[in-house]
């Protein structure tokens, strides 16, 4: 008998719900499911509570209400920003720069989170803002790592143009991600002396020099 079979009455909510053990981390879960699919303000307490197999009580008993949910979901995406990429040592900080446009996502839920939420001071929009920068600052520090002559310039350029493809996939509903790459490697040659450049470091995409992304992820 699974799990399931042996939850007695007293592990059950009001409705008959899973709660107790574990009811936190399947709230998150299911926000993680359902948020990226059909959008935050149309996700709703009572969907995430049946997908969770929770009751409303034992949402409320780990969350204050909705907004905290939100926070915590976006804080638990990415919290190292992209260390698969970033912090990589077979590549050369040239490839690494171009590894992030190997990756293919969804809309960006930080994005998604500040573009449902108008409330500049809300915490999800505070944690969407302060992502936002630090993705840009680990390809302002990547850049400089490349010998950019610029690279709060090329960082701040590059973060851009990923944002940019994001919204564009999502708008257009398919991969726009090849032409960001194309451009990137425009900037990135355009800001880093060739003297700075190692030889053989081409960054080739085409052959996958970066890793593919996990679901929903993207800067």
């Amino acid at each position: 008998m699974g799990y399931a079979g042996r939850v007695t009455e007293l592990e059950k909510g009001p409705r008959g719900l899973r709660r107790g053990r574990g009811a936190r981390e399947r709230i998150l879960s299911a926000s993680q499911r359902l948020f990226p699919d059909q959008g935050i303000n149309c996700t709703g307490t009572d969907q995430l509570c049946a997908v969770a197999e929770v009751s409303k009580r034992t949402l409320y008993q780990h969350f204050a209400g909705k907004d905290e949910l939100i926070a915590e979901y976006l804080r638990r995406f990415d919290p190292e920003i992209l260390p698969e990429v970033f912090d990589r040592t077979d590549l050369a900080p040239r490839e690494r720069l171009l590894a992030v446009f190997d990756i293919h996502a969804p809309l960006c839920p930080f994005i998604g989170a500040a573009v449902e939420i108008p409330d500049p001071g809300h915490p999800a929009r505070l944690l969407a803002r302060d992502y936002k920068k630090g993705f840009a600052a680990r390809l302002t520090e990547t850049a400089r790592e490349a010998g950019a002559t610029d690279p709060e310039q090329l960082g701040e350029q590059l973060a851009l143009l990923l944002d940019g493809a994001s919204a564009r996939s999502r708008v257009l509903d398919t991969d726009t991600f090849a032409t960001a790459a194309a451009i990137a490697v425009v900037l990135i040659d355009n800001a880093i002396p060739t003297a700075a450049v190692p030889p053989g470091a081409g960054g080739d995409l085409s052959a996958g020099t970066g890793p593919r992304a996990r679901s929903g992820e993207l800067s």
